[in-house]
């Protein structure tokens, strides 16, 4: 491991006081169940990213740490202890994502709506984003989704389309793009996201190409990271990208407009995500201003 993806473990409290706090309310967490690195960071901030759904997942994605296997029933109590979490964690900004539910007909779009309406009645100061599954087959469960009016819409790429076979199987490049396009075109006011993952044998050729599929689809933000082996069953690390080169991407990214970067070793898609939407927010502000809107 290069010493730049070393990271200081936390021994404040508040950690211990984060996890007690989900395992009171009965929630999982993306944070653990994906091995996240930056999770005692996070914790000590009190910053959780919560995963609805389950901790089970329909797919087996050869990067991902979460299991595979039967999923959980749905949890129609889990809105509500999603909204109690944020708001005893006292969150300006809330990242609520899911394992992928290809079992239920519509994905579990109708989770995440049931979440964004409970947090909008009990934490009504606290912005939205949330990190959804591709919801492949699942007609109307995007449109679902973006209708409850989230702040935030994020859907990961997460590599380049000539290693979905191997990386992403069951998920389509083409499929993903189109989501976040249809986000954009349904409510141009939400503002989009998405991520890849750098270090799994794509060529830096094809990190600039996925870039400019995602501004043909309006995508506002962009996240890139190292990718980091969870277990020796996962894909291998092709190679460990030095932090120039995140340095790189951001400045490539940049120029092809993304209202805003985040590309270094450590980025994860909820990672600073509450620093990240005030920029945003602040940079979609100084547009209209610019632009006379």
């Amino acid at each position: 491991m290069p010493p730049w993806l070393r990271v200081r473990l936390s021994a404040s409290p508040e950690v211990e006081r984060t996890r007690g706090l989900m395992r009171r309310l009965g929630l999982h967490t993306v944070c653990e169940e994906a091995a996240c690195p930056n999770l005692a960071e996070c914790w000590a901030q009190r910053h959780a990213t919560v995963m609805i759904l389950g901790s089970t997942c329909t797919r087996a994605c050869a990067f991902c740490n979460v299991k595979t296997g039967l999923p959980d029933r749905v949890d129609t109590d889990e809105p509500v202890r999603v909204a109690s979490a944020v708001a005893e964690l006292g969150l300006q900004h809330v990242v609520v994502t899911s394992v992928d539910r290809d079992d239920l007909p519509d994905g579990g779009a109708a989770q995440f709506v049931a979440c964004i309406e409970e947090l909008r009645r009990r934490t009504p100061d606290t912005s939205i984003e949330v990190l959804t599954p591709d919801f492949r087959r699942k007609d109307g469960a995007v449109a679902a989704v973006v209708d409850a009016r989230p702040d935030v819409y994020n859907h990961n790429l997460e590599t380049v389309p000539r290693l979905y076979r191997r990386v992403r199987p069951g998920a389509d490049y083409r499929h993903s793009l189109d989501l976040l396009r249809e986000v954009k075109e349904r409510d141009p006011s939400v503002f989009t996201k998405s991520g890849i993952m750098v270090g799994l044998g794509e060529r830096t050729d094809e990190v600039l190409s996925v870039m400019d599929d995602l501004r043909e689809s309006v995508v506002d933000f962009l996240t890139i990271g190292q990718y980091l082996r969870p277990t020796s069953k996962h894909a291998e690390v092709a190679r460990y990208v030095e932090p120039a080169e995140f340095d790189a991407f951001a400045g490539e990214a940049e120029r092809r407009g993304f209202l805003l970067v985040s590309s270094s070793p450590l980025t994860r898609s909820s990672y600073h995500a509450d620093q990240d939407f005030r920029r945003l927010r602040e940079r979609r502000s100084q547009s209209e201003v610019l632009h006379g809107e």
